[in-house]
């Protein structure tokens, strides 16, 4: 929602008598849960699971208003943001706090859970997942892996006859922004690995390791996830969840569209404000700002992009839907740059002006490019 408070913030400055509807999305990645629990006035929980090092962390998961659908954001219990840069290593890194969140729906009997996929810090397939809930990953000797992509290249057999007996029961859907199969030059390893710390030589490493994986499940399991659509998302977790719950795999956009009933927020409306950290090439595989578009576009209305960065091939977003793409970064800067607030003035003191609006030489304040000192005549500033 702050994002959302701030561009409603900057219209209001800029068009006082325009009438603002904040409507917080996500795409399956960050955001999700609060999106799909927060809009539909559900409950919040928060559990104690393995963080992706293996270490106890606190994970937030919700309910719907419904009170029979869970709704579990992956990146809570097993993201790239609970890793710091220095340690970054998806050889090592597991889902298993996600698989443990599940466990926890399937055991106060939730029915229908829904899994966010994305921002992920892990490349283990979802071996992690399915360890927490049951499921045994096994060596040549009968011995079982340790935790992470990279042991994946050692498994010979994989027991489910430990599953949680309520997956049977369970409705799993899989909510995800990227359409990547799990191996190969588009796959999870070669794809989204580098980001989570692997180098070139990891990245073989780790998509042949998944490539045994998928060998082993479909002979273990009967089932052929690996050039899924889907099943390369969150480092494998898509495919894990189809291979061990059955899961489907669907739109994330679309799912918290539904559910908020973005549509009816369109009748009437003459412009719809979307951001994104990084706007680029990748950005067009359905995530959230495309996702928005598409729905703004059914109804006649343009979507303008507000973007942190715009990355190579952001133009392409030309083609699906939007009317503008706009970074809100005016420069590079140094982030250091930037006053920290002081809480003391918070209730009145004056606002602190950011680097932007001072000349880079000097400091010196530049009225003519503050705005704080003038009338904004855009929305971006603001943000």
């Amino acid at each position: 929602m702050d994002a959302a408070r701030a561009i409603a913030r900057g219209v209001a400055a800029a068009v006082p008598d325009a009438e603002t509807v904040l409507a917080p999305v996500a795409d399956g990645g960050d955001g999700t849960m609060n999106a799909l629990v927060d809009g539909t006035g559900g409950e919040v929980f928060t559990s104690t699971v393995t963080g992706p090092l293996g270490q106890p962390i606190d994970a937030q998961w919700g309910v719907m208003g419904d009170g029979r659908t869970a709704v579990i954001e992956m990146a809570l219990a097993s993201g790239l943001a609970l890793v710091p840069q220095r340690r970054r290593n998806p050889r090592v890194t597991t889902t298993a706090g996600t698989g443990e969140i599940l466990r926890e729906a399937l055991d106060r009997g939730y029915t229908r859970i829904i899994v966010g996929l994305g921002g992920s810090a892990t490349n283990d397939g979802g071996a992690g997942m399915a360890t927490a809930l049951g499921a045994r990953f096994l060596d040549a000797a009968g011995n079982p892996l340790a935790s992470g992509g990279s042991a994946l290249a050692r498994l010979a057999r994989i027991e489910v006859n430990g599953l949680h007996p309520r997956l049977s029961e369970a409705t799993v859907i899989a909510a995800t922004d990227v359409t990547n199969p799990l191996c190969g030059p588009d796959g999870a390893s070669a794809v989204f690995g580098p980001q989570k710390g692997a180098n070139p030589d990891m990245v073989q490493e780790l998509d042949a390791a998944l490539a045994n994986y998928a060998r082993v499940v479909s002979r273990d399991l009967g089932r052929a996830v690996a050039e899924q659509p889907g099943a390369g998302a969150a480092g494998g977790l898509g495919a894990g969840l189809m291979a061990f719950t059955g899961a489907t795999l669907q739109s994330g956009i679309d799912m918290v569209c539904e559910v908020i009933d973005f549509d009816s927020l369109l009748d009437g409306a003459d412009l719809v404000i979307t951001g994104e950290g990084r706007a680029d090439h990748s950005t067009i595989f359905n995530k959230a700002p495309v996702g928005v578009a598409r729905h703004a576009r059914a109804h006649d209305v343009p979507t303008v992009l507000l973007a942190g960065g715009l990355g190579a091939g952001y133009e392409e977003l030309y083609d699906h839907g939007l009317a503008a793409v706009v970074s809100i970064a005016d420069r590079p800067d140094d982030l250091r740059r930037f006053p920290v607030p002081d809480r003391r003035t918070a209730g009145g003191g004056r606002r602190a002006h950011p680097p932007a609006h001072t000349d880079r030489k000097t400091d010196a304040l530049n009225p003519a490019h503050c705005w704080t000192c003038r009338p904004l005549s855009t929305v971006q500033p603001e943000l």
